[in-house]
């Protein structure tokens, strides 16, 4: 019962990953990714962002000091989500299963998974399957339908992404002055590199962590998050 639960929570990101899954496909076949190539690597990472600035560094070949800071720097909130979620975990589910669920960790999956008060085996397995299914199929038909489609739809398509990451960080932003002071600044930086006669030498990976670091760095100066006074007397106790 658990997993079918899952699965009905799995459908609603399974479609929105279809979707943009179908771009990545288009992108990665335009890097020169074979289709086999770009369902592979949907396959066997799942995590949007890291990918699509993965097949950016891997089309240049070389990079790869460039290709280790940019991945870790994008994904390592994937492991911050993975220790939060395992405090909700219920006692069956340890072993190589936590190993599987941070393999399936992505940031909407972790938002369903969360708000459960407790998280089964079978529930994670159920909200993971579709979501997974949804994004290599995805890329496949991304990849497959890429040199068929007119280009008017290829070029309305290539704008799906920036759409799921606007749709993310503005709801947020509108509410909260420093999340808009944030994505500010990485903005700004992002158009630096992208500019300048310097730093627009700067390769796409190394740009990306740097934006993502600074701004970062300046909303935690502008506006520290205090202690949970609560938090801090369990620590002690």
């Amino acid at each position: 019962m658990d997993y079918k639960r899952g699965l009905r929570a799995g459908i609603p990101i399974a479609l929105g990953y279809l979707s943009v899954s179908f771009t990545f496909g288009i992108m990665a076949m335009k890097y020169g990714f074979t289709v086999w190539q770009a369902a592979l690597i949907s396959l066997t990472t799942v995590t949007s962002a890291g990918q699509f600035a993965g097949i950016q560094l891997m089309a240049a070949p070389g990079l790869y000091l460039d290709m280790l800071i940019s991945q870790l720097t994008i994904n390592v909130r994937y492991s911050f989500m993975s220790i939060s979620l395992s405090q909700k975990l219920d006692p069956k589910f340890r072993g190589v299963w936590k190993w599987i669920l941070g393999f399936f960790i992505t940031d909407e999956i972790f938002a369903v998974a969360v708000s459960r008060p407790v998280v089964s085996r079978s529930f994670f397995a159920g909200l993971a399957t579709l979501p997974w299914i949804g994004w290599t199929v995805g890329t496949a038909l991304g990849a497959s339908l890429g040199s068929v489609l007119p280009a008017a739809v290829m070029s309305a398509l290539g704008l799906a992404i920036y759409g799921m990451f606007v749709a993310i960080v503005v709801p947020p932003a509108k509410e909260n002055k420093y999340v808009l002071l944030a994505v500010g600044a990485a903005a700004a930086i992002s158009v630096a590199f992208t500019y300048l006669p310097v730093l627009k030498k700067v390769s796409s990976g190394i740009a990306v962590s740097i934006a993502a670091i600074v701004a970062a760095a300046i909303a935690a100066i502008v506006h520290p998050v205090e202690d949970d006074p609560d938090t801090e007397k369990e620590v002690e106790a």
